[in-house]
């Protein structure tokens, strides 16, 4: 994966076969989200997911929680690959 970071913000783009593949990829990653209590800033059309990932309560910041989260999006994607 290749995330930048701009704007005090990690930002990455993804692309899948189709809207399910995409929406069961954010599923995924939501419980992950959920079981670390952060949780991503993204949008979805159709087979297109955008991540906007800082962190809330730090003043919008990057943070360990976010190259965290980060991981963790990449190593599930690997697998929808």
């Amino acid at each position: 994966m290749c995330w930048k970071e701009e704007n005090n913000k990690l930002e990455l783009s993804l692309t899948f076969k189709d809207f399910v593949q995409a929406f069961a990829f954010m599923t995924e990653v939501a419980i992950h989200a959920e079981k670390i209590n952060h949780h991503p800033t993204w949008t979805n059309t159709y087979n297109k997911i955008d991540f906007q990932l800082s962190t809330h309560d730090a003043g919008d910041i990057v943070t360990q929680k976010d190259k965290d989260l980060a991981s963790i999006i990449d190593k599930i994607y690997v697998r929808y690959q």
